[in-house]
Formats: C-alpha cells, structure tokens, sequence
C-alpha cells in the first residue's frame, strides 16, 4: 500500500472529524495519506467514563470509514486489549519512522499539552510539520488578542456583542441587535414549578449500527473497570446522524428551550436541550449551520428571540470565549487556585451514591448517559465542588473524564474559571454560589430528598446551604471587593456570631465525610 513516496500525512485527531477540514485543503489521493489512532492512554490520563470513550471511537471508526468510501487511503490504528498506554505522540513517532512522509499536516489540536508534544515528535523523525489552524472556530486567536489587547477587562458579554456584529447574527439592517437587547438572559431563568415540564418530546435516538456496537463491545472489553455505562448510548456518531440531531432540536425544542434552560427536573435529563455539543466539539458540526439554522427559525416565527438568542449565545458568545481564554492563558491557566482550594474530589462523584437528591440525580445522570446539562455541571456539581472547596485540578479531571462532549479548550476554562472561580475573575466576575434554595427554586429535587434547603444547621440543614454560608464566612475579606458579592456578603454579616460558629463546625465535620482515602481512587487523583 505504501511502496510509493508518501507526500503528506495528514493527522486526524479525535476531535478533528471535518472533511472540510484545512488538513485537506490540498489532499492529493494518489500520495497522500490519512492517520489516525485510538490510544488507550488517552482515555487513561483521566479515568474517562465509557460513554465518552465510546463517543470518540464511533465517531472516529465512522469518519474513516467515510474517508476510505471517497477513495482515500486512511492509516487506522485500533485500541487493543493489553495496550501498554502508548501515548499520541509516540504511535505517531513509531509510524513516521515506518511510513517515512515528507510532511506532516495537521490541524491545530484542541489541547495545548497535546499540540506541544506532537510538535515534538515530528523533529527526530526530519519530517516537516504543517500546523494549520482550526477555522472551525468562528475567532481566531489572533482575533481574540487584538479583543483582549483593547480592553482592560475580559468580560464575555462584550466579546459576545463583538462577535454578533462580525458575524451578522440576530442584527438589524440599522446594525443594532435584533429586538433592541443584546441579551435576554433574564427571561432564561425560568422554573418550572410545581406542575413540571410540559410538550417534552424525546430528543432524536440512534441506535447504534455495526460498527458503533463493535466499539461498545471493544470498550467494554478493554476498559472494564472504567465508571459508567454504555446500555443506552445512541448519540449522533456521523456527520448525518449530526445534521438529523440539529434538525430535531430546531423543530421541536427550540421554541422552548429560552425560558427553561436553567431549569432541572428529576429522571428528565433531556428537558428542550440540543445534545449537539459533542457534535460540535468533534467537529461533525460546524457552528455557523447550528446558528444559522436557530436564527433562521426565528426569522420564519418558529421560536421566539429569547429562546434564539439564548441558543446563539452559548455558541457565538460562551463556547468561543472559552477557548479564547484557553488559549491565551495556557499553560499557566491549568494550575489556576484562586481560592487555595484544596479538598479531594468525594467518593460519590464516581458512583452517585449520595443521599443528597440534586446530586444523586445529576451524577446518576451523567454515568448513566455521559451527560448533564450546562446548570446542573455549574450550579449542582460544581457549586457543591466550590462550596466544599475541592482542588480546581481535581474536578477539572472529573469533568474532562465523565462527558462525551468533553474537550480541554471548552471544558477547562469552563470548570476552572466559571464553575470554581479557580482564576481569579477571568471567565466570571464573580464566584457561583447559592444556597440549597437556588436548587429549590430551578428544580424538583429538593422534594424528595432528606435534607431541608432552608437550614444551615442540625442533622437535616441542606449540606449546600451549610456549605454556602461558611464559603462566605471563609472567603469573606477575600471578596469584600468584588461588587457584585457585596449583597451576599451584607447577608453574611446578619448571621451572629454563635451561628456562624455552628455553621463552621457542621461544615468541617461534612468535609471530613466527604474526604476520600487517597487508596480508594484512581491512581492518577
């Protein structure tokens, strides 16, 4: 197969799965080559969830084979049983020396540790590497320095309004926003009440084929011991399994995904959410035909501008501004603590066996199916982390591990930044914390579970409300210059002195409980 000259080998991670990708931009059939490789240890530098490993392999197994139906030649190494952990940038050394290219296109990996290395490998071997950039994104890095460059605080919102402009979405002829606001967050906040969701429709399903139930197998196989389940794994694996799932979305939940989206209601993990965000972060999506079609179902009177705009601004506003930061602040950003967190991860985030209700519900959830929506990750998983002070590393690996939609650039500035305020300020002006009211008022959990929301202390106060109260109580001078905390903080000093004293010792007893033996997890904790 290889006996002729190879001109090009173009890498294809497993994050990279676009034809259209700037790696094939000049592919030539006849001397170029396709590589691309499952690594077990890519799935072991976290203790990644069989959902999200299964998500990657289907996807990729999938993408190849199309490549190979267009008549291109593609190198495919499979992950084996017994894999001694061979890392990316060795199995890419190991088939630089056998295969001997002139070059080496690849795509700007979504990783910053990842792009380093494989930067590396290709230098021994004499290869030249062509790294092309990710046009995917709809900012380039250059772009987001020139925005941090001309303003002396980062602050998504700004951004976000940058980019509507340069992109012309939701705008007016006049240039002004569409409906006269640039934001209609207030009107996302919505509860559902008493009465639940109503018109839920099941997003679409799909069964897994041939060859997505041979990565099941094989990952059941070798990766037994990994958390997690793979009995109702049907996500979009193909690029036409993705343009279905975004059709499905925007007829038959957009329209009530503005006012809900905030909101959490027990054994619904679904609610009117898109399920595109591993689509999109494997690139068998591309964000301008996500945003196109959500703003051209406005414009035809299928949802209303809330519930557009709400969409949009998770993809033109947070999802690139999460990997702006990302990448103007690596590598240093990973080691960010702001808060000098330092408590282990709990036990219970890998089993759900909690008998707090809202977590039991999110962790159950995300095992069950590799999925939590973006209020549950921040205001249950990861409010509880803050409040009971978790390293910011720690639950950054956790989230990278348990999501199929997990990817460093996205996840990292998202988790150390947004939910655990671990930088400082960059990705948030402030810390995200509530009391167990907060759950209360967006969900139905707190009805079923045995702790009460509205106390802080006894046997039956609500862990997070003790919590809440003592993270005020511990950071207090810390933030008694941020603005926007200064009403919570008023709160805090309306709690005399002996309540606070109880408060603080409930609160320490709950982190010696949530304290896990550094010999009952993961190796790599």
């Amino acid at each position: 197969m290889h006996a002729q000259k190879i001109r090009h080998l173009v890498v294809v991670l497993g994050d990279q799965l676009d034809r259209e990708s700037a790696a094939f931009d000049d592919f030539d059939p006849r001397s170029d080559l396709v590589w691309m490789a499952e690594v077990a240890h890519e799935s072991e530098k976290v203790w990644s969830t069989k959902a999200r490993i299964a998500m990657f392999l289907a996807a990729m197994r999938h993408f190849a084979a199309a490549l190979r139906r267009d008549g291109v030649r593609v190198v495919y190494q499979r992950v084996n049983e017994g894999d001694d952990l061979l890392s990316l940038e060795a199995a890419l050394a190991q088939s630089l020396a056998t295969l001997q290219p002139q070059a080496v296109i690849l795509v700007e990996p979504g990783e910053w540790a990842v792009r380093e290395a494989l930067r590396l490998c290709a230098k021994p071997q004499g290869v030249a590497l062509d790294e092309r950039e990710d046009r995917h994104f709809l900012c380039s890095h250059g772009e987001f320095a020139s925005h941090v460059a001309s303003r002396r605080q980062l602050r998504m919102e700004y951004f976000y309004r940058e980019m509507r402009r340069k992109l012309r979405v939701l705008i007016t002829p006049s240039g002004g926003p569409e409906g006269g606001k640039w934001n209609y967050d207030a009107q996302n906040r919505k509860s559902f009440g008493k009465s639940g969701p109503v018109r839920l429709r099941e997003p679409v399903a799909f069964e897994p084929d041939v060859l997505t139930r041979e990565v099941i197998k094989d990952v059941n196989r070798i990766f037994p011991g990994h958390p997690g389940t793979l009995d109702d794994f049907d996500w979009p694996v193909t690029r036409e399994q993705a343009l279905t799932a975004l059709r499905d979305f925007i007829d038959h939940r957009l329209a009530n995904f503005g006012d809900h989206q905030d909101a959490m209601w027990s054994d619904e993990p679904w609610l009117y959410h898109s399920r595109l965000s591993a689509a999109l972060n494997l690139k068998l999506l591309n964000p301008r035909e996500v945003v196109s079609a959500a703003e051209l179902a406005y414009r035809e009177k299928r949802a209303r501008l809330a519930d557009v705009e709400g969409f949009i601004r998770q993809i033109v506003g947070w999802r690139e501004y999460a990997r702006g930061v990302y990448w103007q602040l690596m590598p240093g950003y990973i080691e960010g603590n702001a808060l000098q967190a330092d408590a282990p991860l709990p036990e219970f985030f890998w089993t759900g066996e909690t008998d707090m209700q809202c977590l039991r519900q999110t962790l159950k959830q995300t095992l069950r199916y590799g999925y939590a929506h973006h209020i549950q990750r921040l205001m249950v998983t990861g409010l509880f982390s803050l409040l009971l002070g978790v390293n910011p590393r720690r639950i950054h690996e956790w989230y990278l591990a348990v999501y199929v939609d997990a990817v460093e650039w996205v996840e990292l500035p998202n988790t150390l930044g947004m939910s655990q305020y671990a930088d400082g300020g960059v990705m948030a002006s402030k810390p995200y914390v509530a009391s167990g009211k907060y759950i209360q008022r967006m969900s139905n959990y707190c009805d079923s579970c045995r702790y009460n929301p509205g106390k802080s202390t006894g046997e039956d106060a609500c862990p997070f409300t003790t919590l809440y109260w003592d993270f005020l109580g511990r950071h207090e001078k810390q933030l008694q210059g941020n603005q926007r905390m200064s009403l919570q903080l008023r709160n805090l000093a309306r709690v005399d002195s002996k309540t606070r004293r109880a408060i603080a010792v409930r609160a320490a007893d709950l982190r010696r409980l949530y304290a896990v033996s550094s010999a009952v997890r993961r190796n790599y904790q």
